[in-house]
């Protein structure tokens, strides 16, 4: 191995020793410093140390013409400090290598999540649309909180919705946090932990009346889907989620105590709802299917509908409530029977809400029957 003074002009003019496949040039005056000439005509800058244990490592600087020889000069100065101080700069390289990509952790985090949500859908979506296309080819420690909170700060200004960040926010950080518990290397500390929750506004408060409650119906008697009524009309009687309805099963129907099991729901918490004598007249009115467990099935697949968008839009276009969706039925419910003076306790129990903050967006609708208490306690004290 050839030791002789490296600067630009040997490096340019440097060529393979004669019947060689290279040849390797050393630094007389950087220890470790070393170009590399191959016979084909390539040429790299090289730093050359023994680590430790005594074994020489040679780690790569650049291919010559990438970087200038100053450049390169530098890089191995700074090699060389930091193995006389003790640093290994091959173990390090080796150690960055190990540090997984975000779509690594990604896919890790999804399989994790398909043993136990009931809709892992949710996580693969915002992984696939969002996540993966944007930080998929970074390893973990390259990604920054500054980077993060720019890229939500670019998709606000794209238009998209605050709720939709704060969805992304969270699948995100969730990432991190599992690579955390799971010790994947570059996963703590969590990036996304210090970038702000966007505070956003995202409750609806849309209820029908008992007029547009009707008109919703009569369209939905007209519909193609020959469930939609009974859909719509049970989801107003109940205020049941939609997806606790549409995967309802007989078996969970007690048509003697005039209830309805619902074994799996958001909260994670079983309950029972109880039926009104209109939703038992729905349901005792609705057709069975041989061998078919579900309440309301499709007819024709004999499954649950996955999906009643274009039934739903046309008759509720049809009814003129183009900005009603599916879920607002659910408060309909709720305001129906408030307005009926049941206090907003029994209405939480009824609707399976895990705190009363979720119920209390129906407090306003409550004004009479407080009303009507504050009066009967005055009427008590006869003043």
């Amino acid at each position: 191995m050839p030791v002789v003074k490296l600067d630009n002009h040997f490096c340019l003019n440097a060529r393979c020793e004669p019947g060689k496949g290279k040849t390797v040039y050393r630094d007389t005056v950087i220890t470790g410093f070393a170009f590399e000439v191959r016979s084909s005509g390539g040429a790299t800058y090289y730093f050359i140390y023994s680590d430790a244990y005594g074994k020489l490592q040679t780690t790569k600087i650049a291919r010559f013409g990438d970087i200038t020889f100053e450049q390169a000069r530098k890089v191995a100065k700074r090699r060389l400090s930091e193995v006389t101080l003790g640093g290994d700069p091959a173990a390090k390289k080796k150690e960055v290598k190990s540090i997984p990509t975000y779509a690594d952790l990604a896919a890790q985090h999804l399989d994790h999540a398909k043993t136990y949500q009931r809709r892992p859908s949710n996580t693969e979506s915002v992984l696939r649309v969002h996540l993966i296309p944007k930080w998929g080819t970074y390893r973990l420690h390259e990604i920054t909180t500054q980077a993060i909170s720019k890229w939500f700060a670019d998709k606000i200004a794209e238009g998209l919705a605050p709720a939709t960040i704060e969805k992304i926010r969270v699948i995100f950080s969730r990432s991190f946090e599992l690579g955390r518990q799971w010790n994947i290397a570059g996963a703590d500390p969590n990036p996304v932990r210090n970038v702000p929750r966007r505070r956003f506004k995202n409750a609806r408060t849309k209820f029908l009346s008992a007029v547009e409650a009707k008109r919703l119906l009569a369209e939905a008697e007209k519909s193609a889907n020959p469930q939609l009524k009974n859909i719509i009309g049970l989801l107003l009687l109940t205020g049941a989620r939609k997806t606790e309805l549409l995967t309802a099963q007989w078996q969970h129907i007690d048509l003697e105590r005039r209830t309805w099991h619902i074994p799996t729901t958001k909260t994670g918490v079983p309950r029972y709802v109880p039926l009104s004598q209109a939703a038992m007249d729905i349901i005792e009115a609705l057709p069975k299917f041989d061998g078919c467990p579900w309440l309301l099935p499709n007819p024709a697949k004999l499954k649950p509908y996955y999906d009643l968008k274009r039934p739903w839009d046309t008759a509720r276009d049809a009814a003129g409530l183009a900005d009603l969706h599916i879920h607002d039925l659910r408060h309909s419910a709720a305001s129906f029977m408030i307005n009926a003076g049941i206090d907003l306790f029994a209405v939480g129990r009824i609707l399976g809400h895990a705190d009363h903050q979720s119920t209390m967006r129906y407090s306003h609708l409550a004004n009479d029957t407080l009303m009507a208490a504050v009066e009967a306690g005055a009427k008590q004290m006869q003043l």
